[in-house]
Formats: C-alpha cells, structure tokens, sequence
C-alpha cells in the first residue's frame, strides 16, 4: 500500500479518541502491516516533553526549531503553528496517517461520543463512533453520517481505509 491515507478523530475531552486511535495503530501495524503516523492536535498547550533545565528545553526555549536524536527516537520541537502539509512532511512515509483533534483540517473525520453528542461537532464530521452509552435515535443525525460502533475496531479501520484522503 503505497497510498498515503489520512483520516482525523475530533469529540470532546474523555470521549475515547486517544483510546480508539491506540487501538487502531496497533491493528493497523501489527495484523494490516502498515505504517503509522499519528499527528495529535494540543489546543491547550498542556503536553509537556521538554522539560525545564533540559538541552531539549534550552534549545527550544530560543525559539529555534529542534531535533532531538538519540538511538531509540527523533523528537522534533517546533515554536510555529504546523500546517497539515508541514507536518506530513516530517513523516519520511507512513501508510495511514491518524490525526487527533485540528477540527478545521480538510480531513475525512470520525466523531468520538460517550454519554452525549454534542452537536456542534456534526458538520465537521463524516463517521460518529458511539458506544452504548448513546442512543442515536435521540439525535438527529445526517443521512451521510456513518454510525459506527466505537468497540469496533475492525469496522472503524474498515471505514478508514475505505474513506481517508490520500495525502
């Protein structure tokens, strides 16, 4: 599979997305055999990787751009903002890319659900994942809005690799 796919993931803090991308990387690398790339979007700004007092720190705290290499990673620290191209480009290759979050991306998008959906995230999305927590028929919910089983991963990589854009 030489196609580069991209698809998004949006919903609401604890609504399953880090979960639901987590399983489908590792059925995507380890029983589809492709490669991963995952892209997560921190609006808050609340991850923390270069810790003060750090050379990672230091270096990215002069507002250069960094690379960090050791044997076992490359980890790269950006002060811009990263537009989707930009960013694939880091990715030397990758079969499917799994983005969390950026709900403006041009990005088929699956919608992550627990307890209730809210419906601003409906024109962003193309898939609704929901679990049993949810009843859909409480909501009204496009025609071409494809409703999936949050649990299951098989049909949420089928939709993927069926909808993703190639990038």
């Amino acid at each position: 599979m030489s196609k580069r796919l991209a698809v998004a993931f949006t919903g609401p803090s604890n609504s399953g997305k880090t979960t639901l991308i987590l399983k489908v990387a590792r059925k995507l690398i380890h029983e589809h055999h492709l490669e991963v790339a995952i892209i997560k979007h921190d609006p808050k700004d609340k991850a923390r990787f270069d810790v003060a007092g750090k050379d990672s720190y230091k270096f990215s705290d002069t507002g250069a751009e960094v690379i960090v290499t050791s044997p076992n990673r490359t980890t790269y620290f950006s002060k811009r903002q990263s537009e989707l191209d930009d960013m694939i480009r880091l990715f030397d290759k990758f079969d499917v890319l799994l983005v969390e979050g950026l709900k403006n991306l041009p990005l088929p998008r699956i919608s992550v659900f627990r307890n209730h959906i809210d419906k601003d995230y409906i024109p962003y999305m193309n898939a609704l994942a929901t679990d049993y927590t949810i009843n859909t028929q409480n909501y009204d919910i496009p025609e071409n809005i494809e409703q999936l089983d949050l649990n299951d991963t098989d049909a949420i990589i089928e939709w993927i690799l069926k909808n993703a854009k190639k990038v």
